[in-house]
């Protein structure tokens, strides 16, 4: 809303500094602080109001070191991270924007499915929460929409670079040529990265075009499915992580933040031309997006820190999976994901590894036995003696790792 207002001030009067929201730069450093702020001040008069609620984390006994202490802590902690997000969004992007527009939607519907659980589970007195059927549901529901969105809307779009030999006959008839000449004009794609390769572009059409070409305009399909699969496993990530104080929000962090350089990077003609990737037209209002949400993190974690105050529960861990995933399908870079977000893979691997080998054994020997200690795998690690400042510190140590690497891939081919 504040863009609005400095563009309309701008333009009508010339108002000193109002065309600095122009600036996605700008307007990407005032949405950390704002949102920075939000979190870390309104965020204890909300910690205050879940303790009057009484909406206290219940602890199941897992006999794990300093459990017990940790009963009667807030949860719904998400709240501060979902408001602490969308409210700079409204004052700072352009909300017109279809990524913003998605980006907003997925934080309130999969916000709304971690507050149901989170709900039921205190309120209900059922420790189950929603039932996962229904969660599943709401994050196929969530694919869907994405998915479609993505691939129908007319303002979703990319521009790919002219051949080398076309390019150099450009640069020779004029040295200065602007880095836009070098682009062909925006059309839709369904193309995507894949790292490591020297030509990284995949279109998904191939995976059904070579059964028979008629079946290209079946794409459609492929993608949401694929949007559908995405958004499942990178919330359900995210949601196994939140299990020691500051893991998730601290690694989700570092994921978040990387995804925003590679925002920028292809939201901006002259980097994306000279990195030789993809060009996103009107991407660049995911960067505004993500220095929000980066902001309210880490906000989150001035509370969510060892010992923490407050506990994100399903209202956060949900959100922020379901944000990732959707920035990362929405800036064509969803195949990084296993090495960005290698911490929520890792974490995901444990318990379906932990699950299959215990029901195999079982079935076998007649008892089950088990890889790890306890699964998730940052309990594994607590099971082993490590206190979990340790684990913690030492997962967002390989988070950021991962990112680096993720980083790299823009030239590493």
């Amino acid at each position: 809303m504040l863009y609005y207002l400095f563009e309309y001030l701008e333009q009508q009067f010339q108002f000193p500094g109002a065309s600095l929201f122009g600036f996605i730069t700008f307007r990407a450093a005032v949405a950390i602080i704002l949102s920075l702020l939000i979190s870390t001040i309104f965020g204890k008069r909300i910690i205050r109001f879940l303790q009057k609620q009484q909406v206290g984390e219940t602890i199941r006994d897992l006999g794990l070191e300093g459990q017990v202490e940790k009963a009667g802590t807030p949860t719904m902690g998400g709240i501060i991270i979902i408001l602490a997000t969308l409210i700079p969004v409204l004052l700072l992007a352009k909300l017109e924007n279809i990524y913003i527009i998605l980006l907003i939607v997925t934080t309130l519907w999969m916000g709304t499915i971690g507050f149901i659980d989170d709900y039921i589970k205190k309120f209900k007195n059922d420790k189950e929460g929603l039932k996962g059927k229904f969660k599943v549901l709401g994050q196929v529901g969530l694919g869907i929409i994405v998915g479609a969105t993505l691939f129908f809307h007319q303002d979703v779009t990319l521009k790919e670079k002219l051949p080398i030999q076309q390019q150099n006959e450009i640069r020779a008839e004029n040295p200065d040529a602007q880095a836009a000449k070098l682009f062909k004009a925006e059309e839709k794609s369904t193309k995507t990265t894949i790292p490591f390769l020297k030509d990284n572009e995949f279109d998904y059409s191939d995976l059904i075009t070579w059964i028979h070409p008629g079946l290209e305009k079946y794409t459609w399909v492929v993608f949401i499915l694929v949007s559908i699969f995405i958004i499942t496993a990178v919330s359900n990530g995210a949601n196994l992580t939140d299990g020691i104080d500051g893991l998730a929000a601290g690694t989700s962090a570092i994921i978040v933040l990387t995804l925003g350089i590679f925002a920028w990077v292809s939201s901006n003609i002259v980097f994306s031309g000279y990195l030789d990737i993809m060009y996103i037209p009107r991407a660049e209002e995911i960067t505004i997006y993500i220095a929000a949400f980066v902001g309210a993190l880490i906000g989150f974690l001035w509370y969510n820190t060892y010992p923490a105050q407050v506990f994100m529960g399903d209202t956060g861990s949900l959100t922020i999976g379901g944000i990732i995933a959707v920035i990362a399908i929405a800036v064509r870079k969803e195949w990084l994901i296993p090495i960005l977000c290698g911490i929520f893979l890792a974490e995901n691997l444990s318990v379906v590894l932990q699950v299959s080998y215990f029901k195999y054994t079982r079935k076998k020997f007649g008892e089950g036995r088990r890889i790890f200690k306890m699964s998730p795998l940052h309990h594994h690690y607590q099971k082993s003696g490590y206190h979990e400042s340790k684990i913690v510190t030492r997962f967002w140590i390989i988070g950021i790792l991962l990112a680096i690497i993720t980083i790299v891939t823009l030239k590493i081919r």
